[in-house]
């Protein structure tokens, strides 16, 4: 008698979802500083859409008023004292745009402490290199994904940042040649993190030691950061200006030279700045410098993995 085995057909394999192999690997292994920029990037919409909504307020404290007495359409001025959304408003949104100005200097910090030297430093590196994940493979991942949230959370930011400005009127918003401004309202913003995230991984792939690398990637972070503020005015063609003495480019424009001669009692001023319609062109430009030094960077950094891997 012969006995017939039926076998009992496995159920069918169902597609994961979500990121799997080294995607999921850094996201886990990262879980801390994702949920600290999650919580980050939900802190400054909700300030942000807070900010948006008493804009309309704040920039009532900003117009004419008359004493003792409303008189000439013009409200009185002890209405317009009174009004506090002002100061909310102005400091809020110049303590939001400093933070986001300023994301360069952690991100290169973690990229050099934590994203790759400590997991050079304990040996993590070594083991997922052995286990059929290459070092390029590997230096790929640890920087595509941050990079993918870097770039998504600080454009998003950007974008509400501008929006809650409303008509950028700078008694509240502040000029948008301030440092913290400009680097705060635009593409810049952007390029300044994956900068800080390919200098900080630079850091950790020729140091291989945590702190150490979090120290050097933070100043090489700072060094570009100030470099670019110092010659930021230079970095569009400037508009020139002669006219007579009380000469005034305009309350937009960036002022970076006066001069002033006189001739036969006539005072001659020459005043160079640059307009508001500027603020593009030398967005465009600095991003473009911020984006190549993080590309020399990353490119650095998979040439100094290759030299030090078999």
């Amino acid at each position: 008698m012969t006995a017939t085995l039926t076998a009992t057909s496995a159920p069918a394999d169902r597609t994961p979802r979500g990121p799997r192999g080294l995607v999921w690997a850094v996201l886990r292994v990262h879980r801390t500083a994702l949920a600290f920029w999650g919580l980050a990037l939900a802190a400054a919409t909700a300030g942000l859409i807070w900010l948006h909504a008493i804009a309309e307020e704040a920039r009532r404290a900003y117009v004419p008023c008359s004493e003792p007495v409303a008189e000439d359409g013009y409200p009185s001025c002890a209405s317009i004292e009174a009004i506090t959304a002002d100061d909310y408003y102005s400091d809020g949104i110049a303590l939001l745009t400093t933070a986001l100005s300023y994301a360069i200097f952690p991100v290169a910090a973690w990229a050099g402490g934590a994203l790759i030297a400590r997991e050079l430093e304990n040996g993590t590196a070594r083991l997922a290199w052995t286990q059929s994940v290459g070092p390029a493979r590997w230096l790929a991942a640890k920087l595509a994904v941050p990079a993918l949230l870097l770039a998504a959370g600080t454009g998003a930011v950007v974008l509400l940042n501008r929006w809650a400005r409303t008509d950028g009127d700078p008694n509240v918003s502040g000029d948008w040649y301030g440092p913290d401004v400009f680097v705060g309202t635009g593409p810049a913003a952007i390029g300044y993190v994956l900068a800080g995230l390919a200098l900080g991984a630079l850091a950790g792939l020729l140091l291989g030691r945590a702190l150490p690398a979090a120290g050097v990637g933070l100043a090489a972070a700072l060094l570009l950061y100030n470099l670019l503020e110092r010659y930021r005015e230079d970095l569009w063609p400037k508009v020139t200006r002669t006219g007579p003495e009380g000469l005034d480019p305009g309350r937009s424009a960036w002022s970076v030279a006066w001069a002033s001669t006189g001739e036969g009692g006539v005072t001659t001023v020459e005043v160079t700045f640059h307009p508001g319609a500027h603020f593009w062109p030398l967005q465009y430009v600095e991003t473009g410098i911020v984006l190549t030094v993080a590309a020399a960077a990353t490119l650095a950094a998979f040439a100094v993995l290759r030299r030090r891997t078999p």
